[in-house]
């Protein structure tokens, strides 16, 4: 007799997920988040090179991760499993920042918190996009949508801890 096979038995239809995909809508917001990671990391990059004293291997990091982000990005329009190599910029920027807030923190404490939430912005900008991106953990069908509303409220979440971050560990160079 025909016996259907336990679920767990079945192989999964694995649906490629619409960030990995050529989807027209996907496109723009690559293009955007390339254009956008370029000025938020070359911000990031240049204050540290011009405030912390941070070493030659740290702000190479950043500015590695700076420059492969949206290159990156930009060829995954043509290539979109390219994004898969999104973790190799990410890791470079992130454990910079990490150095940054482990060694070479200002002395000021809003630039040294500000430092603080750029790392944590970074931090959340990279789990989202281990979590949207790549699903390794599922991603629940509220937030499947590309324009779902929490997706924007975490991604404005991401953005203001970056931008605020920044505005405050810019604050000594005001003084300058």
């Amino acid at each position: 007799m025909g016996q259907v096979a336990p679920a767990a038995s079945r192989p999964m239809s694995r649906r490629l997920p619409v960030e990995l995909s050529a989807d027209r809508r996907m496109a723009r917001r690559v293009k955007r988040l390339g254009l956008v990671s370029m000025l938020a990391l070359g911000l990031i990059w240049f204050l540290a090179v011009v405030d912390l004293g941070a070493p030659p291997w740290v702000n190479g990091m950043l500015a590695a991760g700076g420059v492969l982000m949206p290159t990156v990005l930009f060829a995954s329009l043509a290539r979109p499993r390219l994004r898969y190599a999104l973790v190799l910029p990410a890791s470079l920027v992130g454990i910079g920042l990490l150095a940054i807030c482990a060694w070479w923190l200002p002395s000021e404490p809003l630039a040294a918190a500000g430092w603080w939430l750029m790392t944590a912005g970074i931090a959340l900008g990279g789990g989202l996009g281990l979590w949207f991106w790549y699903r390794l953990v599922p991603v629940p069908g509220w937030l499947d949508d590309l324009n779902s509303a929490g997706r924007w409220v975490l991604i404005a979440v991401h953005v203001a801890l970056i931008v605020l971050g920044w505005a405050m560990a810019g604050v000594p160079l005001v003084g300058r």
